[in-house]
């Protein structure tokens, strides 16, 4: 037997066990495939990646900031990116809700912060039981915080279309409005690295 059909027989059981467990011996042939040029296709691997031009379709306002993430932080993306996925809604509104909660709460889901806390403020989205936004259970579920979210970003006319800070602003009515604006780069780098992770 030569070298070329041995190991292809020995790549085709291995291929036939892995796709499927399955153990078949190779069939016998006396002619071989013919050679093709193949060559690695770039796009295949960025395929995985959502479009740039989606997630930041105005381009970033201002000096942007970034922070390094622990896992707990990491966790709080992936459930933004579920729950934004569970909405129906697509990157867009997964990075205009982690730019978001990197600006209320640098992604950690905060409890009652005693004399530091503004007023009834809980989680990811500094969402206030009293405003409506949901009992502090609720709130602190990163979950349900996430679509509580982007309930009120839905209400929004043209959200798609606006500065991830005006977005942001129009729901949350904070006394800071431009500050989410310096999130945005790393909030699509990250909706970027998770969405279909």
């Amino acid at each position: 037997m030569n070298t070329t059909i041995l190991r292809k027989s020995v790549l085709g059981i291995a291929g036939l066990a892995f796709a499927g467990g399955l153990a078949a011996g190779p069939l016998n042939h006396t002619t071989t495939a013919p050679v093709v040029d193949a060559k690695p296709v770039a796009v295949a691997v960025q395929a995985d990646k959502p479009d740039a031009a989606k997630l930041v379709p105005h381009g970033t306002q201002g000096a942007q900031s970034r922070i390094d993430l622990n896992d707990e932080q990491t966790a709080n993306v992936k459930a933004i990116v579920a729950a934004t996925k569970k909405s129906g809604l697509d990157e867009r509104a997964a990075v205009i809700s982690v730019g978001t909660a990197l600006q209320e709460s640098k992604l950690e889901n905060l409890g009652h912060l005693g004399d530091r806390n503004d007023h009834d403020s809980l989680g990811l989205f500094q969402q206030r039981p009293s405003s409506g936004w949901g009992t502090p259970e609720q709130i602190t579920d990163p979950i349900y915080s996430t679509m509580a979210f982007q309930k009120g970003l839905k209400q929004v006319d043209g959200w798609r279309d606006m500065p991830l800070t005006e977005a942001a602003q129009t729901v949350q009515v904070s006394a800071y409005p431009d500050a989410y604006a310096q999130w945005e780069q790393q909030a699509a780098d990250l909706v970027a690295e998770h969405w279909n992770g």
